[in-house]
């Protein structure tokens, strides 16, 4: 797995001058907000799903429904992951499991980083841009997160700990209040075109997710230029 030797994250302000343009003063870039499945890392939502079906011994079909109507609650932390399994399993007439955490697990087995995306967090941040995370995810993958202990992030906002979920406004502002910057002059990176479009109606910009080399020529097109 990737890592960085770099010192844990202080938020930094940056005073960058303002692009101008057909008489109008536009924010320059000064915060990139990075979503973290499908975009830091591959999508774990297809993995997840298998997996979970597997262990309960259910078809992924039923599983994902099943899931579908809970998730939400569970990824606010509205609801502790126990009484997720309870409600997931009661509608697939399955027993819980046992275990103490089986998202956790799964979580694990799936996981993947993109190497390339986390590098230009890391390069953005040596640039002096402040670097965040925005995740719509629970608890028990959040503090898989935390174990990780990178040190390319300035700020961190997980759903599950804010009680709000992308694209809810509320979310995008509670992202951008940790940092030094203002919603015009924070990006948020998603792979979800719902959830770029949330972050744009809270004053942000957004760029949808295809691949590291449209990542970096997008933000480059906005002023944010890591060589």
């Amino acid at each position: 797995m990737l890592r960085t030797t770099a010192p844990p994250g202080i938020v930094r302000v940056q005073n960058r001058p303002d692009v101008t343009g057909r008489g109008a003063t536009v924010a320059k870039i000064e915060s990139v907000l990075f979503d973290w499945g499908g975009v830091l890392i591959d999508d774990p939502a297809p993995g997840l799903m298998a997996f979970c079906a597997g262990a309960l011994e259910v078809p992924v079909t039923d599983y994902i429904e099943a899931h579908q109507r809970h998730g939400e609650a569970f990824q606010k932390g509205s609801i502790p992951e126990e009484v997720f399994w309870r409600r997931v399993c009661a509608d697939l007439r399955r027993p819980a499991p046992e275990e103490r955490s089986l998202w956790g697990r799964a979580f694990r087995a799936v996981y993947a980083e993109r190497e390339e995306i986390f590098a230009l967090a890391e390069q953005l941040r040596e640039r002096d841009y402040n670097t965040a995370l925005l995740s719509n995810t629970e608890i028990a993958a959040m503090d898989f997160f935390l174990e990780l202990n990178y040190k390319m992030f300035d700020a961190l906002t997980f759903s599950c700990a804010e009680g709000a979920v992308k694209p809810e406004r509320e979310i995008y502002e509670v992202a951008c209040r940790k940092l030094p910057t203002g919603p015009p002059q924070c990006v948020l990176i998603d792979d979800k075109p719902v959830f770029v479009e949330g972050a744009r109606e809270a004053g942000m910009k957004g760029i949808v997710y295809k691949s590291p080399a449209q990542i970096k020529r997008e933000l480059a097109e906005l002023g944010v230029h890591i060589e």
